[in-house]
């Protein structure tokens, strides 16, 4: 299974938070799950900082490196499938997300249920 963290996942993995479940650490820790972590939310967590609405860890970069993640860069296939989906989520980067594992046939990490409503296969913390 190749999974992709949604943005408040990838922050609860480096902050080992409680809301992460154990089959969810478990399945991002699997060595045979290729895990990515998105240039979306790096972009999110960038623009949330600067506005004050959200702390990450310090040296985040080299943080986010030394993490078994691959890179997941966005592209112009994702940007066209956020057209094509429904309006049941209003949080752009979160379509964005949901548009890359539609494409790249990921399977998405999250705890937003709203996030379910879309068909695309869900590992819900």
């Amino acid at each position: 299974m190749n999974l992709l963290l949604d943005t408040h996942v990838l922050l609860w993995w480096l902050a080992d938070a409680a809301e992460l479940t154990t089959p969810v650490r478990d399945a991002i820790r699997n060595p045979d799950h290729l895990v990515y972590v998105s240039a979306v939310s790096i972009w999110e967590i960038a623009i949330k900082q600067a506005l004050g609405k959200l702390t990450a860890p310090r040296a985040l970069p080299e943080v986010i490196r030394a993490q078994p993640f691959e890179p997941l860069q966005m592209t112009i296939d994702h940007a066209f499938k956020v057209a094509e989906l429904p309006n049941h989520h209003r949080d752009p980067f979160d379509r964005l997300l949901i548009a890359q594992c539609l494409v790249d046939g990921l399977t998405i990490v999250t705890g937003d249920t709203d996030i379910a409503k879309y068909d695309v296969p869900t590992l819900l913390c």
